[in-house]
């Protein structure tokens, strides 16, 4: 989501459109306003401890953040709209809408209720949160199709107030690139011949890394290996790392993956274009970037037949879909690949291509015109 803020931020600035983000002051000596780049900035907002803290103390902190943003936009100026990403910032969003009398924009990224269908924990708060944030929302803006019908089905969201607006991915910086350079860059110590593995993302049981490491256990080829690039995130974060590192001990697979911490954005361009496959085992995802930024480097993906990854991966063409969760299937799509490096020559750069498609240019010039159209609109009330 980070990501996504940031990239989409710059895009509508250099589009014309003006953005200040407003965010918590979550460590000590951090200036009060970043400008990041020419009508791009960044407010810290005092509200609780200057430290990191979990989902549950956070939601106690929201009137406070609203508090701060209020008074930074009654001293400054008044914006045209509100845009909220996430169901803490929607909590924030909605109060200020009535209280500034101006329109809403939600993007949830995640969703309790989607959750919950995939045997996850969820929080009764915030489903009952979401629901009433999209209740009031003037637009709810969807990653996917799937991601706007699941609003509609499971929160009964009004169609005419969801917009489809996927994301983009920066090809400057993200394009197919030498695989043995990248492995050396990142000092992996394989051959280009070795087959590698990668997964990229918060390490919490929605995003299925058990999966990853399961597959690479059911693969024939001995000297494969995979790299699980993320950290711990959300309650369940450290227990599912404690998990991981002892399924992998269980496997006996110790010498054959490799964990990294979370890295720059930036830096993941070596990672997507060391690997011969990426993995996105997610049990839900309501977009899938890791699987375009993969993509767009022309590195094959092995994903979850779930949410917007459907729609960005084409079986057969850019990667493959897998239906359930079980490790074989995986691996056998893997395989495919492993086995028949002009099939994935291919694959890879059939999934580059596609990912040309989507650019955060493309995704600024339209949140521009919805913009200008809710700041002409009568706004939407409570429901």
């Amino acid at each position: 989501m980070n990501v996504y803020v940031r990239e989409l931020c710059g895009a509508l600035a250099r589009a014309g459109v003006e953005c200040d983000v407003y965010t918590r002051t979550w460590k000590d000596g951090l200036p009060a306003v970043v400008a990041v780049e020419p009508g791009f900035r960044v407010h810290h907002i005092d509200a609780g401890p200057h430290e990191p803290v979990g989902v549950d103390d956070l939601v106690d902190l929201v009137d406070q953040f609203t508090a701060g943003v209020r008074v930074q936009l009654e001293g400054a100026w008044r914006p045209d709209l509100i845009h909220a990403n996430y169901w803490l910032s929607g909590l924030s969003g909605h109060v200020l809408k009535h209280q500034l009398e101006l329109p809403l924009v939600s993007t949830f990224h995640t969703l309790a209720r989607v959750k919950a269908e995939n045997d996850a924990d969820h929080h009764g708060l915030r489903a009952r949160a979401e629901a009433e944030v999209i209740g009031c929302s003037d637009a709810i803006l969807a990653l996917s199709h799937d991601e706007g019908a699941q609003l509609e089905r499971l929160y009964h969201a009004v169609p005419e107030r969801i917009e489809i607006v996927p994301p983009g991915v920066d090809h400057r910086l993200f394009s197919p690139g030498d695989k043995g350079e990248a492995r050396a860059a990142l000092g992996l110590g394989l051959d280009d011949d070795s087959p590698l593995l990668l997964f990229v993302g918060r390490i919490q049981p929605l995003k299925g890394a058990d999966v990853a490491v399961r597959t690479l256990a059911e693969l024939a080829h001995e000297g494969a290996s995979l790299v699980v690039v993320g950290g711990p995130s959300g309650p369940d974060g450290a227990s599912e790392l404690r998990r991981l590192h002892g399924l992998v001990d269980e496997l006996g697979l110790h010498d054959r993956v490799r964990f990294v911490d979370p890295r720059p954005h930036e830096e993941l361009t070596s990672y997507y274009r060391a690997a011969d496959v990426c993995l996105v085992p997610s049990r839900s995802e309501s977009f899938g970037l890791v699987a375009l930024e993969a993509a767009a480097c022309g590195t094959p993906v092995v994903a979850a037949a779930v949410g917007g990854l459907a729609t960005l991966v084409v079986p057969g063409i850019t990667g493959f879909l897998v239906d359930g969760r079980d490790p074989a299937s995986y691996a056998a799509c893997v395989a495919k690949l492993l086995d028949d490096p002009e099939l994935a020559a291919l694959v890879g750069a059939q999934a580059s291509a596609l990912a040309r498609r989507y650019r955060w240019s493309i995704t600024a010039g339209r949140l521009r015109r919805l913009y200008a159209d809710l700041a002409a609109r009568r706004l939407v009330e409570c429901s």
